[in-house]
């Protein structure tokens, strides 16, 4: 325990930078559009109606899926850009609304009394109803702020470093170590900043109180100091970052970590400095790599075969892999360096003795009985070809159908709250759990080997290419099923697992 909380720590001043960085920029780009865009609507009633029903409909698309629009509006860019671009959006509505309402709130009198004395409509504006609302509009702020800091962890998925890395890596490995240290500090944040803010309200109110003035100039100085040290910290970050040789990519489940942690090792080994991004979804890496933003990454033949190239049929694990091989190279531009020797297939898998209860070793067994049965999957399961090729091949449904993070998913059929489970065959619990792999008769699951995919422009540099070939068929279904198990089941850290890969292969 005390090693991983170590473990964690070290981690915290790079996930603190990247969280604060892009909770800084969000905040300060929501304020700088909003607050005019707020005004314009208290000015025009035609303005006004559209502005707050478009900023309600952004409020009310999930966070995930705006980062996942962002993304493809980009052209498959990830890091801090599309994050950034998606947490300005979800900050404006309370900015908006506040700042509506606290003009809305001046009183008719006031302005009245401003008009009678000769003031233009712009200097009752600045001078009157901006200086009377700002209470109410700082308060739109601080609200905006608690939501991006904890908006901000969902960053990861795009490749943002966030202390959202503490929290997706944590869930998937089931390091409660890492989810609670993550958590902790994104809320730690969130009330700091809220208090900065505050404190700049409390000044804003008591500007005019002279008999306070040394405590105003106090506060005043105080919160100065820490604005500029935040802004400075920011700033050095963006700076002082210099870019790596390569990225490497990789999706949100334990292999994927286990094998980005392999990839970035083995470039390291030949003198690159190295970034990795991961837990991103199959689309956005896939996208990333395709333009150069991601330089490698694992991907399965089957992915491919299905989620991009369309196709409902299954020639054979051989034809598959050239297929696949073919298409990222014409469509996409990059380059299939080889598979790393494993497969890792969806299957469906069931406790032993659940199935030994209902008669079933097959998914044909499971046919009559699944109308009865509630299945799980993992995030993306139930919305991906494989599942709707196993429901035609076998006319096949379950009574409900949920979803879960891969970890839950083998606790959840363990527990017996689920009967069965979209497994995959190279995970360790699968042993772990005694889970029994239904057999597939009608073949209707496709082949997934394990493949490196890389950019194109990556895919130029020699050497490049010459470490990632040092891995091509080199891990075995059983010496991946054990890495996995290291962390799934062992509770040991990502970097056990890597080092017994690499002890394998080398």
């Amino acid at each position: 325990m005390g090693e991983n909380i170590r473990t964690q720590l070290l981690l915290l001043p790079e996930y603190f930078q990247g969280h604060l960085v892009l909770t800084l920029i969000a905040i300060s780009g929501g304020i700088f559009i909003s607050i005019p865009l707020g005004i314009w609507a208290t000015q025009s009633t035609a303005f006004k109606r559209p502005l707050l029903t478009v900023v309600n409909i952004i409020q009310t698309f999930p966070s995930v899926a705006i980062l996942a629009l962002v993304v493809a509006l980009l052209g498959g860019q990830i890091g801090l850009v599309p994050a950034i671009i998606a947490l300005v959006l979800y900050s404006m509505l309370p900015i908006v609304r506040n700042t509506v309402t606290g003009l809305e709130g001046v009183a008719d009198e006031i302005v009245e009394a401003a008009r009678g004395i000769g003031m233009s409509s712009n200097q009752i504006l600045t001078r009157v109803r901006l200086p009377l609302a700002l209470p109410i509009i700082i308060a739109g702020i601080r609200t905006a702020t608690v939501w991006t800091v904890g908006l901000a962890t969902l960053s990861t998925l795009v490749g943002a470093t966030s202390f959202g890395n503490y929290i997706f890596t944590g869930l998937q490995t089931r390091n409660l170590v890492a989810v609670t240290v993550g958590s902790l500090a994104a809320a730690l944040m969130a009330l700091v900043l809220d208090s900065l803010i505050g404190g700049f309200q409390w000044l804003i109110e008591k500007r005019n109180h002279r008999e306070s003035d040394n405590k105003f100039r106090q506060v005043k100085m105080t919160l100065l100091s820490v604005l500029a040290l935040a802004s400075s910290l920011s700033i050095y970050s963006l700076w002082s970052e210099s870019p790596s040789d390569f990225i490497v990519g990789g999706k949100g489940f334990t292999e994927q970590y286990i094998i980005a942690g392999l990839l970035a090792a083995k470039l390291e080994g030949a003198g690159f400095s190295v970034d990795q991004r991961v837990g991103l979804g199959t689309e956005v890496v896939y996208s990333a790599t395709a333009n150069d933003t991601v330089d490698v990454y694992l991907e399965y033949t089957g992915t491919v075969w299905a989620n991009r190239m369309n196709n409902t049929d299954n020639p054979g694990k051989n034809a598959v892999l050239a297929g696949v091989t073919e298409f990222v190279q014409s469509s996409s531009g990059m380059v299939n360096i080889g598979t790393l020797g494993f497969q890792n297939l969806y299957a469906f898998a069931m406790r032993r003795d659940r199935a030994a209860e209902l008669g079933v070793r097959s998914i044909e067994d499971l046919v009559p009985v699944a109308s009865d049965l509630v299945a799980a999957g993992d995030l993306e399961f139930f919305g991906r070809p494989e599942w709707v090729t196993l429901q035609e091949t076998y006319q096949i449904d379950f009574a409900e159908k949920l979803t879960f993070a891969p970890s839950l998913m083998y606790t959840a059929v363990d527990e017996r709250q689920v009967d069965v489970i979209a497994a995959y065959t190279s995970d360790g619990r699968i042993a772990a759990y005694d889970l029994l792999i239904l057999e597939d008769p009608r073949n209707a699951v496709l082949p997934y080997d394990s493949i490196l995919l890389a950019s194109g422009s990556a895919a130029e540099n020699t050497v490049f290419m010459k470490a990632m070939e040092a891995l091509i068929n080199k891990i075995s279904d059983e010496e991946m099923r054990q890495a996995n198990r290291i962390v799934d089941v062992d509770g040991r850290p990502i970097s056990d697992a890597v080092n017994y890969l690499k002890s394998v292969i080398d």
